[in-house]
């Protein structure tokens, strides 16, 4: 389990990087400004609250911080799809970023029903 965290903890800092180098060559519209700190917010809170998840108190404190994470990841997916769709970036160089936050969305999915299965039994 610890390999499986601290691998996903480096995952989730190397994509909080990558934004921040796409943040870096953003436009310098304000409307690309606008949503690149939206972007640049919503991504690095993923790995800064996957984190605090795995210091999490006890099991419902746990899901509870990763249900934060998988909000940040979902968040991320849209801020990137408005880039897309608002032809604010070119959409091919952001096809490998949207496929890594779409990945990290399903599995903080996965985790939450995984790490909720013991709760739910508890009932």
């Amino acid at each position: 389990m610890k390999r499986n965290s601290d691998a996903l903890k480096l995952r989730t800092k190397t994509f909080a990087l990558r934004v921040l180098n796409l943040y870096r060559s953003l436009p310098r519209t304000q409307e690309a400004r606008i949503l690149g700190t939206q972007l640049l917010r919503s991504s690095t809170s993923i790995g800064a609250n996957y984190r605090a998840a795995c210091r999490g108190r006890s099991r419902a404190d746990f899901v509870a911080k990763l249900g934060i994470v998988l909000e940040e990841a979902a968040e991320t997916v849209f801020w990137l799809e408005l880039f897309q769709e608002g032809k604010i970036f070119p959409p091919e160089k952001l096809r490998d970023l949207v496929h890594e936050a779409n990945e990290l969305v399903a599995i903080f999915v996965s985790s939450v029903r995984t790490a909720k299965e013991p709760l739910q039994s508890d009932l």
